[in-house]
Parts: C-alpha cells; structure tokens; sequence
C-alpha cells in the first residue's frame, strides 16, 4: 500500500486539497495521514500585563481543530479511502516530515496558492519549506482560484 501524508490547515482550500488527495490515494491505492500542526503559542496573549498564557483558549483552540480533523477523516473515509489522522502542536514543517518519515511515507501532498515573491519573504511558504527539505516526494498540488 502507498503511505501518503496530507496536512491540512482549515484554510478555505482545504476541501479543495482533500479532494485532489483522495484522487491520488484512489489512483494508487494510498492510504492517507492526515495531519494538522497547531501552533505552540495558541494561548498566549500580550496585553497590558506583558505575555500571559491563557490554557483554557488553548485547550478549546485544540478541541474544535480535533472536530474539524474528525470531520475529514470520516470524509475521507466515507469515499473508501483508508486513514488516520493526527494532531500536534509544534514547528508545522518539522512535525510534518517528521510524521511523513515515521509513517514510511511514499508521498506527501501539499497544495499551492500561487503566491510567490513579497508572500513568502514575510510570511514564508510551508509548501516550499517541504519540497525544499523532504527526501520523500512531494505532490504540489494547485488549489488557487
């Protein structure tokens, strides 16, 4: 069987991403790891009183992301495509090549928005962060309008 490691942000093109996976895994009979990397500082806050952690934001953050990645899975279930998930708090790339190597990946597949240039430098682009780093094969993905 092809292990194939998907993450998922919520983003609005993430029905669009899920979709194009569960293409590819039907093509070659894949199984998919959906993962989703939350950031480490989800309750932080700064204020007045400098930086103060809040755990129930963080706690209620991390819960409602578990039902959304639930609800891909079954998703991906429901159109006869094996699949686990997982979430993790942490450095997103990092988490995600980490979970592609554990889990004998063949494929990771990524979607691109098409954003290039000034995004990058200021925001940073993780699709590009993998392709650059992965030794396992990346699947890009074009999920832009």
């Amino acid at each position: 069987m092809i292990n194939i490691v998907l993450p998922v942000d919520f983003g609005d093109k993430t029905e669009q991403l899920v979709d194009g996976a569960i293409k590819f895994a039907k093509q070659v009979q894949g199984k998919l790891f959906l993962i989703h990397v939350a950031p480490s500082d989800i309750g932080f806050a700064i204020g007045d009183m400098g930086f103060q952690y809040f755990p129930e934001v963080e706690e209620n953050e991390i819960r409602e992301e578990l039902v959304q990645l639930n609800k891909i899975e079954q998703r991906i279930i429901a159109q006869n495509v094996d699949c686990e998930h997982l979430l993790k708090q942490g450095i997103a790339k990092d988490i995600i090549l980490e979970y592609a190597k554990s889990n004998n990946a063949d494929f990771i597949v990524m979607g691109s928005h098409g954003r290039s240039g000034i995004y990058d430098v200021f925001v940073g682009s993780l699709t590009k962060g993998i392709t650059k780093d992965s030794s396992i094969p990346v699947l890009v993905l074009p999920i832009h309008e």
